[in-house]
């Protein structure tokens, strides 16, 4: 797949065209994580632009906030962080309420909605800040997190990569960077990137979704 077609297709192949959640979820391996309640997950999946799109559209979500996360600077900013130089991700907190939505669905749409296979990559967007990464807050999350990442590697011929580490301090992003999405539609990053991540998104999980 080349990159052009990778940034048009969510970076997900052929292997990956049925995501377990998309018709229920997945109980196989499953942990103990509660079928209620508000929980907030950390996820890397890129640039945060594009799972900020789809979670917020996602049913059950009450909040997705964009940040960075897992750098060893103070108080990083955008510029810093795209540079490289910080150790950051960018990444979403995305808080949910598992009674309307399972957190099994909310990881399989993580793993659907970026190549978790691609070592700081995700199409064009290249740098450590890109990596595939979840941050846990406690050993419940982790060994949910371990579970989804086995569970989905089935659908990846190439090893999932994805790091599964605690989570240090999460730094809000600037406004700007808050649903850009929605306050950017017609931009070029918007219409290329992130359109045919939400087309997927509601081909494989409309049930979930809220439009």
């Amino acid at each position: 797949m080349n990159e052009a077609t990778d940034a048009l297709t969510m970076g997900v192949s052929s292997t990956s065209a049925n995501p377990l959640s998309a018709v229920e979820p997945d109980t196989s391996g499953s942990t103990d994580f509660p079928d209620h309640g508000i929980h907030t997950f950390i996820l890397g999946a890129g640039c945060f632009w594009c799972m900020d799109a789809v979670y917020r559209k996602t049913r059950g979500v009450s909040a997705v906030v964009s940040g960075y996360i897992g750098g060893h600077t103070p108080e990083p900013n955008y510029r810093e962080v795209c540079s490289g130089t910080t150790g950051h991700a960018e990444a979403v907190a995305v808080t949910f309420d598992a009674a309307v939505v399972p957190a099994d669905v909310i990881l399989d749409m993580f793993f659907t909605g970026h190549d978790p296979t691609t070592p700081n990559r995700q199409g064009y967007d290249v740098g450590t800040q890109y990596r595939s990464s979840m941050f846990y807050v406690d050993d419940q999350q982790r060994l949910l997190f371990e579970a989804a990442l086995r569970r989905n590697q089935q659908n990846w011929d190439d090893p999932i990569v994805t790091e599964i580490v605690p989570a240090p301090h999460f730094h809000e992003a600037e406004t700007i960077h808050q649903d850009f999405y929605a306050r950017n539609p017609y931009e070029g990053y918007c219409q290329v990137i992130i359109n045919p991540k939400l087309a997927k998104a509601r081909k494989y999980y409309s049930q979930w979704l809220t439009e």
